[in-house]
């Protein structure tokens, strides 16, 4: 089948795997997970080709960076063949972009990773703060840490799409490497692609997350909490009926789907298994082999029609 595609990421000169590895589950955010499970996830991950990894402070209260600290070492891969991202600016206790928390930030998460120096810091979830902080305090203090090297890349982070171009439109250029967005770039919700030929024209590499929409598209549907209206998850829920009735499997699809646009350089996707790691790159060695399945995909964007684009709240009100 051939091994998993590299993508060039903005202007960084990294090549990321198509599929990244979300280590949030690491952090025993959806159920417990043993160490010996989350090492042979993470080995399989190399095994198979994934050289991207995402975390951060936040998932599972520090949890999620010190299990993939371990797994790393305990894997042995050397550090030149890796990527790995963290962030800053959220925490368990809360959110705080300034520049003396977020420089005390990547020692921490550095300890806990047992690394000398992280790929990309991101900021995490920036609609929860002052956008002109990010702009005028936390940045110009990631960029001192890229000085230091401590960090080789910066990149943004969350899920309003205007938080990006509010903040780019009011850096120079190069500030900003990498943007994460998620749940923008999926059969329900495609807003992204809008946005791409802009984030090229500044040179930032674009990741995008959550291509299952947070469990929306899967056959187990979504958890509790997920801040979704009852009308997209109803719909997302067929849609999810409808392809485990022909046979398909609408997680599968979702995954093709996002993978398929070659200007996102990376679909992250949180993975806690073995069979989790091999699934998502089957899905996309077999999207690279045969292409995806349009057909069924033309019928899963009718039944999600009345509710494309639908997006939820985040943050704080800006301005």
């Amino acid at each position: 089948m051939g091994s998993l595609e590299l993508r060039p990421l903005g202007n960084t000169g990294l090549k990321v795997s198509s599929v990244g590895f979300g280590a949030s589950p690491l952090g025993n955010v959806f159920g417990a997970v043993c160490d010996e499970e989350a090492i042979a996830s993470v080995r399989e991950a190399f095994r198979l080709g994934i050289n991207f990894f995402d975390t951060s402070p936040y998932y599972g209260g520090t949890l999620s960076e010190k299990v993939l600290g371990k797994c790393l070492k305990a894997v042995g891969v050397p550090r030149n063949e890796f990527i790995v991202s963290t962030k800053c600016g959220r925490y368990i206790e809360g959110f705080d972009f300034s520049a003396e928390r977020v420089t005390k930030s990547i020692d921490e998460s550095l300890a806990r990773l047992q690394l000398d120096y992280v790929d990309i810091l991101q900021c995490h979830d920036i609609e929860f703060g002052s956008l002109d902080q990010i702009v005028n305090e936390t940045l110009p203090a990631l960029q001192k840490l890229k000085d230091s090297g401590k960090v080789r890349f910066i990149g943004i982070t969350g899920l309003p799409l205007g938080i990006f171009t509010y903040v780019l439109d009011r850096v120079p250029p190069g500030t900003v490497d990498v943007i994460l967005s998620y749940c923008h770039y999926g059969i329900n919700d495609s807003t992204l692609e809008d946005l791409l030929p802009y984030l090229k024209s500044k040179g930032v590499g674009v990741i995008s997350a959550s291509p299952l929409a947070m469990g929306l598209l899967t056959e187990s549907g979504p958890p509790e909490w997920h801040p979704a209206s009852p009308e997209l998850k109803a719909a997302c829920k067929a849609a999810a009926t409808y392809c485990k009735e022909k046979g398909k499997n609408i997680s599968k699809l979702a995954m093709q789907y996002s993978l398929s646009n070659k200007d996102i350089s990376s679909i992250l996707v949180g993975m806690n298994s073995v069979r989790q790691v091999e699934e998502n790159v089957a899905a996309a060695k077999e999207l690279a082999a045969v292409g995806k399945d349009d057909k069924t995909l033309l019928e899963i964007e009718e039944l999600l029609k009345p509710v494309k684009n639908q997006t939820w709240p985040s943050g704080i009100q800006q301005g």
